[in-house]
């Protein structure tokens, strides 16, 4: 495939541009050794990959090293992490075809065939160092493509032991292991930018700034949006269940998910209720003076402290200085009125939910677009409620690509066994987070479609039809 002739990054070494080429190489090559492959084999090497970090010990040992590796979260929520995602995905991209005839619409006369879209740059956090890596493996190979990932510095070693047992997965099914490969360490801007530029797809998750070094660097990209999620507990919502679902939610991993909830806007004639039902769940509802030592040590110049961020709750009270009773509790509550230089109303990456008294549904309406505007605009929200014309209204007043209704909103946003949304670790926000897709990252976008088109019966409606009710209105002047 055609690519720049020069590269843009003029400070890169020798070693690297060699290093990237030689990556890029054995990713051609190992495609089109793959080329050709049915179906059925498509799918079984996709399936050997998955259980390469679906496996128990593997999932286990590698939730391990990512906490090791980064200090991010926790062990046992990530090997859930390693396992669901990876089985939702799985059982996603087992249901559709990609590759050869992927659809015969008779009726209009044109047949789909799916091809590759080439050698795939992914770029992936240290949130997810083991899981993002696999699920975007899994929808690349789906496609016959082959990927190259370049992961966060800080996840490397956990990322590398990822690669190395999906590699071994490709070997015992007889497929090019070079289908999948890493750049070697030290992870370098220059090598990803290279990467990239090579590439013919990039695919970006993590931070913004690498999402927009993707959609500059000339190659086809994908991106992320930031996450901030605002979830509504309505007047009518069923308390209890709500508070549940949202310590579950919160807390998990840590709140290193970007699905994670950043906010609570509580409707004001059941605030008080609300606030009883999440203390009962977990929450710890911290004093004017606990919400002055979360803001002074959660931020440092502004920037929030890797030595607090998706900790547990217990080393997070510890740090900030909270009591003892505090470092009980499982996630904790900052009660604010909007202000949209506070850093509560921003993404936190820990266990610190700020809440917002509403004083009715319109005020929370607006509550939820102030906060998003602030960051997060085109990700998601949420709504506990019994009243389902809320979440319509939501859906059809918030520029956000998902509005989730009394769920979990960690567990439903990626994709759940029990909603329509598909398994993903990569969210798009649409052009409100700046992002091509506006849906969740999904096997679609890991391939090209060829349209044989033949003839079918003529379909021209007359003029009349077309303009009737415009000449009836304004004439034909």
């Amino acid at each position: 495939m055609a690519k720049p002739a020069v590269s843009a990054v003029t400070n890169a070494s020798n070693e690297e541009v060699a290093s990237v080429a030689q990556l890029i190489d054995r990713a051609r090559s190992a495609m089109q050794q793959f080329s050709g492959a049915d179906q059925a084999r498509v799918d079984e090497v996709v399936t050997a990959v998955a259980w390469s970090l679906y496996k128990p010990e593997n999932a286990k040992q590698l939730a391990e090293l990512a906490v090791s590796d980064t200090g991010i979260g926790n062990v046992a929520d990530k090997i859930i992490k390693n396992q669901r995602k990876t089985f939702g995905t799985l059982r996603d991209l087992m249901r559709v075809r990609t590759v050869g005839v992927i659809e015969n619409d008779t009726g209009h006369g044109i047949i789909k065939y799916g091809k590759p879209v080439g050698v795939v740059a992914a770029i992936t956090p240290s949130t997810n160092p083991a899981a993002t890596p696999v699920n975007k493996t899994m929808m690349a190979l789906k496609g016959a493509n082959a990927i190259v990932i370049a992961p966060s510095p800080a996840g490397w070693s956990s990322t590398n032991a990822t690669v190395e047992l999906m590699r071994g997965a490709l070997r015992k099914v007889g497929a090019p292991e070079s289908l999948v490969q890493i750049l070697p360490q030290p992870v370098t801007r220059n090598m990803t930018r290279l990467l990239m530029e090579q590439a013919d797809l990039i695919v970006a998750t993590g931070s913004q700034n690498n999402v927009r070094a993707a959609y500059s660097s000339g190659t086809p990209a994908i991106g992320v949006g930031a996450g901030n999620v605002p979830v509504i507990i309505d007047s009518n919502a069923d308390l209890n269940d709500a508070a549940q679902k949202i310590c579950a939610s919160k807390t998990f991993d840590n709140s290193t998910s970007c699905s994670s909830e950043n906010s609570l806007i509580i409707l004001d004639d059941r605030y008080e209720e609300a606030i009883t039902a999440l203390k009962s769940a977990g929450g710890y509802r911290c004093s004017e003076t606990e919400k002055d030592l979360i803001r002074e040590k959660l931020w440092v110049d502004g920037n929030l402290n890797r030595d607090l961020i998706a900790k547990d709750a217990d080393v997070f009270a510890a740090g900030v200085g909270l009591d003892e009773v505090a470092t009980k509790a499982r996630f904790f509550m900052v009660e604010e009125e909007f202000d949209a230089t506070s850093p509560f109303a921003d993404e936190k990456l820990s266990l610190v939910l700020t809440v917002y008294r509403a004083r009715d549904f319109d005020h929370a309406v607006e509550l939820v677009t102030s906060i998003l505007n602030v960051q997060g605009r085109g990700h998601s929200c949420g709504i506990h409620t019994r009243n389902m014309d809320h979440p319509v209204r939501l859906a059809e007043e918030i520029d956000v690509v998902r509005v989730l209704v009394n769920q979990a909103h960690t567990f439903g946003n990626g994709g759940s066994f029990n909603n329509g949304l598909n398994f993903t670790l990569s969210m798009g926000c649409g052009t409100w987070g700046g992002n091509s897709i506006s849906e969740n990252l999904n096997y679609r976008h890991f391939i090209n479609t060829t349209h044989l088109v033949t003839t079918v019966a003529e379909d021209k409606p007359s003029e009349e039809d077309l303009f009737g009710a415009y000449f009836a209105r304004y004439g034909k002047d």
